[in-house]
């Protein structure tokens, strides 16, 4: 079957989707990834857990990656993995290497208001 005509997406990862081994583990390849920025959400952690979510505020700014160029069912694996407690949005991102803006997918906490939301997540913690 030829993927070509294939929808491909690009997914902004904020947490340790980031880090290329992970994903190469999801997604059983490792996809071109640029750094960018998600203005209007914050990033936090989570009372018990080891990933973030984010939430949207209005001087906030989340860095990230996108990554891009994943086909329908590797999204599909996204969703599996996120659960029911995210949404995936489309959002702006502004990429890093040429500051324009770029439509992507990805995934908020549906819970705005979770008493677990407990302060800023960093990645490299």
């Amino acid at each position: 079957m030829s993927s070509s005509g294939a929808q491909l997406h690009n997914v902004f990862v904020y947490g340790s989707f980031q880090d290329p081994d992970v994903t190469s583990v999801m997604l059983e390849r490792t996809p071109e990834s640029i750094s960018a920025t998600l203005p209007g959400f914050e990033r936090n952690r989570l009372k018990g857990r080891l990933y973030p979510c984010i939430v949207p505020s209005e001087e906030g700014e989340v860095q990230g990656k996108v990554l891009m160029g994943l086909a329908e069912e590797e999204l599909q694996n996204l969703d599996s993995v996120q659960g029911n407690e995210y949404e995936r949005v489309t959002v702006a991102v502004m990429r890093e290497d040429n500051s324009e803006k770029m439509p992507v997918k990805t995934y908020i906490w549906i819970n705005k208001n979770d008493p677990d939301i407990d302060g800023e997540w960093d990645f490299k913690v």
